[in-house]
């Protein structure tokens, strides 16, 4: 059983190479963590369902990844993403009410007030202040499971917390997400770059497109709702 586990952990090391690309030393945990969640985000780009389960495999592979390079507020994020992607899951196969159905039975793609966006800004900078109070006391606190001191506390806990919100309006269906996927894929290209996992960087950058795909996706999709639901109720011409 030691073994087992001996090797089990082994695998899911940083320090453990699965192969080289121009001379950058690529580990198990970063390949896979990478490649299931850059198919989990095209998927929900194109709104399917599935993107929850194949999320979710890659949510468990970076939470090992973000604790060995000390991004901390990540690793808290990576566990919230865990949490709401099976929330999620749920919500988008369980609409409400009819109104709230597309033609596949699931949650319809809406938008949000701008009393709500207004809301969601809110707590994005008191979410902010918080992550950075609490990553920067950790190895103080806890200095036997932290033993480093956290890396870009700010900006880190600042894309964590835009993170937060744009995965719990992704839940929700709502198409303000992409633009806060957008606005983290962008900071992220750079500091995971900065911290040397260049692959996770370049999925970023990856990610920064699909997003961007995602929203125009998600926008066609919204204005053919109204287009139907103008259709639907336009009073027949004699």
């Amino acid at each position: 059983m030691s073994v087992l586990l001996h090797d089990i952990a082994h695998l899911f090391s940083i320090n453990t190479t699965f192969f080289t690309v121009l001379d950058y030393p690529m580990s198990y945990i970063e390949f896979f963590g990478t490649i299931f969640t850059i198919w989990c985000v095209w998927l929900t780009a194109k709104a399917k369902v599935l993107s929850w389960p194949v999320g979710i495999v890659g949510v468990v592979l970076y939470l090992f990844l973000f604790y060995q390079i000390q991004l901390y507020s990540d690793l808290f994020e990576q566990t919230y993403f865990l949490v709401t992607s099976f929330i999620g899951w749920w919500i988008w196969l369980h609409p409400k009410t009819r109104a709230e159905a597309n033609k596949d039975d699931e949650l319809k793609i809406g938008r949000n007030s701008l009393r709500e966006n207004l809301a969601y800004a809110g707590i994005i900078a008191a979410g902010t202040a918080l992550l950075v109070y609490v990553t920067v006391h950790l190895n103080v606190w806890l200095p036997a499971y932290f033993t480093e001191p956290a890396a870009f506390p700010f900006l880190d806990a600042f894309t964590t917390a835009m993170s937060f919100t744009a995965q719990w309006l992704l839940t929700k269906k709502r198409l303000e997400n992409w633009l806060l996927w957008i606005a983290v894929d962008a900071i992220d290209v750079w500091l995971y770059w900065f911290k040397g996992v260049k692959f996770v960087s370049l999925e970023y950058g990856l990610f920064f497109f699909i997003a961007s795909y995602g929203f125009y996706q998600w926008v066609s999709e919204c204005r053919q709702y109204k287009k139907e639901l103008k259709i639907a109720y336009e009073p027949a011409r004699a």
